[in-house]
């Protein structure tokens, strides 16, 4: 089969590796899976189009709205994977919601990674309810042996001789629902009573704008730190070097950087949210936190 995947590809982003993950598992199944970026397209014909002249005989698309509207009107099957906040956030606004609703209403099938994200989902849209489907996210952590930590201390302006380094990763898309600030002023406080505890922030520029934020509010904040995205086999090793690994976000679909965390045995810290919630036993394979000052206690015990 020929199937056509929608989604946002923007590197080193959580669809963008969930969709790698998908077209990998596709393609050793013995089916052709074409990925296509979500934003490179403006409208159905142009995935209608698409569609015909490259001869798919199905679609899926991750995300609700930002790669399912695209699929409306579509001449051949295709289903749903929620990404999170099109079920969070974008039922908030009116036309989005209208937009995909009509959407679900169209597709085969829809898949949530939570059997929360799948309540809500059909609370938004009941007649929906028997087409949704709860699958789980699989993961494949990859560390690279050539990773260089000291250099990246280095890079990150963090002392590699300071004794019994506490470094933890906020690892994210810099954009307002992964809410990165959330943590920085307590982090930033910790470290001048404690000089080996770091804070580093990794990820993309998804928000140019909040991105500025984000790197005035770091500049400002002793022993925090703000890095570019890097390659998920740096990223991992990384990952296995760090103290902990942080999540932050206002809302979830679920965390790849979480579910990588814990496949790698590093211990987890995130915020108490249903995405989040549906993935750590509190105190038993990780902690939740719902303010910083909590936060700050927990790591503390």
């Amino acid at each position: 089969m020929r199937l056509l995947l929608l989604a946002s590809l923007r590197a080193q982003t959580g669809n963008a590796t969930t969709a790698a993950r998908i077209q990998s598992h596709l393609h050793a199944a013995g089916h052709i899976c074409v990925l296509r970026d979500a934003f490179m397209y403006e409208s159905p014909t142009e995935i209608a189009n698409l569609t015909s002249t490259d001869k798919f005989d199905a679609a899926l698309a991750i995300h609700l709205y930002k790669a399912g509207r695209l699929l409306q009107g579509s001449r051949i099957p295709f289903g749903i994977i929620f990404g999170g906040t099109d079920v969070n956030e974008d039922v908030k606004c009116e036309e989005k919601h209208r937009v995909m609703g009509a959407v679900l209403g169209e597709a085969r099938f829809a898949v949530a990674f939570t059997v929360k994200m799948k309540e809500l989902a059909a609370a938004e849209w009941p007649d929906a309810r028997k087409k949704i489907y709860v699958q789980t996210q699989g993961i494949k952590t990859t560390p690279s042996e050539t990773f260089d930590w000291y250099r990246f201390l280095q890079n990150a302006d963090i002392p590699p001789d300071t004794a019994s380094l506490h470094v933890f990763l906020l690892i994210c898309g810099l954009r307002r629902v992964k809410d990165p600030l959330y943590l920085v002023e307590v982090f930033s406080d910790w470290h001048r009573r404690d000089p080996s505890v770091h804070l580093c922030i990794i990820g993309p520029a998804v928000d140019p704008l909040f991105t500025s934020e984000v790197k005035e509010k770091v500049k400002r904040a002793p022993g925090v730190h703000l890095l570019q995205e890097m390659p998920q086999d740096d990223l991992h090793a990384a990952m296995k070097r760090c103290f902990a690994v942080v999540n932050s976000s206002i809302s979830e679909g679920m965390s790849a950087a979480i579910l990588e965390a814990m496949d790698l045995d590093i211990p987890v810290l995130a915020r108490n949210i249903p995405g989040n919630a549906a993935i750590i036993n509190h105190k038993e394979t990780g902690l939740l936190f719902s303010n910083p000052q909590e936060h700050k206690i927990e790591v503390g015990m």
